[in-house]
């Protein structure tokens, strides 16, 4: 994240206490590279997965605290006794269960005094770690469904659940592995933080500066250039990244600047950073925490997600290119000089050998079946010899400790929160909501499918303007996926369905952080950014409702089945691009946007199965391509004018 953004809950610390803060965040990344490595195994120690997300998580809480001020308001550079008592006693809770993790797994039932006390502190220590690290919401909704766990059975109707024990609920919440070191924090520790790592040793080995230029040399020269580059370097970043903020802040500090020099408004070019930026989640081979858990919880190999990922990715740049192409038509914009733009061959020069890690990457995941963790460690590994035989990208000692702090600063947000959605799940399996959320859902949308869909989509948007992606996926994968399926949704579908909405976090207002971060950067208006950022991510709150009706959109089906579904969705898509951007060859008044719009979405409709969808998708085709012809043949004059 930006300093901007950033800067003010990180303590500047000295003397010992900077030893210990700056090693308090190195610690995480290199245990979790040693665990990637196996070196455990290596060594003959027998250690469970439960035990490193122990020592993870207590690793953590000491670098939250000793780090991360306890209130805006405080002054100094040092510690508070306070804040080393907590770190202390995060020590003490994980620590219990590192040691004595193989007695507890025949034990946990016992609901003996000393072991409650210390999963009420373990508790109290993840909500004040969230506090600070992300704010008071997330703690708010854990803190919801612990009460829900625990005065269930006054709940009304359908939502009536049995209601559990306080000490229950502490031991269950404290040791058991479908909560606190449930599946969440697991993904974060074995998997996220390696590609972090990968993230930060392109950095500062400036292989995101021949990313950035790359997509320089391919789209600066066209009109809206420089809002095409911001597109093309998230997405190529987000293709290693896979965090819309990490995106934003990498890439935004250099695209949003060319784009207000080329005459896009502050808030404009924030939006399209953030929306670029947030595509990342979607865009493989990474895409981010989400699709990690998504493949877990599938049971299916990552590489299966992945494809299925692959064409709802492009449709959504898609959707954004041809809005900022328009855009640019509409406000007179044009791409930048040949002086500004660098060199494609000196570019490939210079940077060439940063694609053998992004080939490393997807040969891990994608065909040689490595674990996620191992795959991005060998990427950064190699990433960081590639920047080490040229000179002028070769990493000091300093930088390379840089990107390691750098990446557990990122690591400490991303173990936490997965900390608390722990919690979250946890509760709601103490609940057992997770078997009755299915009837809730039927209960107040029946047995109709895109009802189902609605309100589930309200339900992922509510919840994203509080919650990141990965929260909002694992709790409604746990809750509503079961009721899609049921209705005889596929599988993958109603997964990458709940994927999308929950994304939407990101840009969704009023609580979006990719969005707040671009604005930061931009110095724009934020309700402004958000708005417009909503309008450029259009693709990501139609194309979802394609996914159960549609498989060919996500490469299910014959060639000829996906393909259909491929091009006609990339025509709908785009012809409601123009529609909200109000232009195509010539500005359009508002009765031709609305008819382009709806037509747009009805191409999007599968045109092939259902024969009201094939018979709809056909129609709106026609009408678009003789609305098209129409406009093209009408602005003929003025385009030759022009020219």
């Amino acid at each position: 994240m930006s300093k901007s953004v950033e800067g003010g809950r990180w303590r500047t610390l000295e003397g010992p206490s900077r030893v210990i803060g700056l090693t308090s965040l190195t610690l995480p990344v290199l245990a979790a590279a040693l665990w990637a490595l196996e070196v455990h195994v290596m060594l003959g120690l027998l250690v469970f997965s439960t035990q490193f997300l122990a020592l993870m998580l207590g690793l953590a809480l000491v670098a939250c605290f000793v780090n991360i001020r306890a209130t805006k308001g405080e002054v100094g550079n040092s510690v508070p006794w306070f804040d080393w008592v907590l770190a202390m006693a995060g020590i003490v809770v994980c620590g219990y269960v590192m040691v004595n993790f193989t007695w507890l797994v025949h034990n946990l039932s016992q609901l003996n005094p000393f072991r409650i006390g210390l999963a009420v502190i373990a508790i109290t220590l993840i909500f004040e770690a969230t506090r600070r690290l992300i704010g008071w919401t997330l703690v708010l909704v854990a803190i919801f469904f612990l009460l829900y766990a625990r005065f269930g059975d006054f709940m009304p109707g359908v939502f009536e659940v049995p209601a559990s024990s306080w000490q229950r609920i502490a031991i269950y919440s404290y040791l058991d592995t479908t909560a606190l070191f449930g599946l969440p924090l697991d993904v974060a520790a074995n998997t996220i933080i390696t590609f972090v790592l990968f993230g930060s040793v392109l950095k500062a080995t400036k292989g995101d500066t021949f990313i950035t230029d790359l997509a320089l040399t391919m789209m600066g020269r066209y009109r809206g250039g420089s809002a095409k580059v911001s597109v093309g370097a998230s997405a190529l970043f987000g293709t290693v990244s896979g965090s819309a903020v990490s995106n934003v802040a990498i890439v935004g500090p250099i695209s949003i600047p060319l784009m207000e020099r080329s005459g896009y408004p502050k808030h404009q070019a924030a939006a399209i950073e953030a929306v670029a930026s947030t595509g990342g989640q979607i865009m493989p081979p990474v895409m981010g925490i989400t699709a990690f858990l998504m493949a877990d919880f599938l049971s299916v190999p990552y590489k299966e997600v992945v494809i299925a990922a692959l064409i709802p990715a492009l449709l959504y740049y898609i959707a954004m290119f041809v809005q900022v192409d328009l855009e640019a038509a509409k406000r007179g914009l044009k791409g930048l000089t040949p002086a500004d733009l660098p060199k494609i061959l000196p570019t490939l020069a210079k940077g060439y050998g940063f694609i053998i890690p992004l080939g490393v990457l997807l040969y891990g995941v994608m065909y040689a079946f490595w674990a996620p963790g191992y795959a991005g460690l060998m990427a950064a590994i190699i990433a960081l010899v590639v920047g080490l035989v040229s000179a002028r990208t070769r990493p000091s000692l300093l930088e390379l400790a840089g990107a390691i702090v750098s990446t557990g600063r990122t690591s400490l947000s991303i173990l936490v929160l997965t900390a608390v959605a722990g919690l979250v799940i946890g509760a709601l399996q103490l609940a057992g909501l997770g078997f009755s959320m299915s009837s809730i859902l039927i209960a107040l949308a029946g047995d109709n499918v895109l009802l189902i869909l609605l309100v589930t989509a309200v339900v992922c948007v509510v919840l994203g303007m509080a919650l990141p992606t990965a929260v909002i996926y694992t709790m409604l994968a746990v809750l509503v996926a079961p009721a899609l399926t049921n209705l005889g949704v596929d599988r993958m579908a109603a997964h990458m369905f709940i994927f999308y909405m929950g994304m939407l976090s990101m840009i969704t207002p009023p609580v979006c952080f990719a969005t707040f971060t671009a604005a930061a950067i931009a110095g724009s208006d934020f309700w402004k950014t958000a708005f417009s950022g909503m309008k450029f991510g259009i693709a990501a709150y139609l194309l979802p409702f394609m996914f159960p009706f549609s498989l060919g959109l996500l490469s299910q089906g014959s060639w000829v089945e996906v393909s259909l579904a491929f091009v006609t969705a990339a025509i709908g898509i785009s012809a409601i691009s123009a529609g909200l951007v109000g232009y195509l060859f010539r500005p359009m008044n508002p009765f031709f946007r609305v008819a382009l719009f709806v037509a747009g979405f009805g191409a999007m409709l599968p045109p092939l199965g259902d024969r009201l969808f094939t018979i709809s998708s056909v129609a709106c085709l026609l009408a678009l391509f003789v609305f098209v012809t129409w406009e093209w043949f009408a602005t003929t004059p003025q385009r030759r004018g022009i020219a």
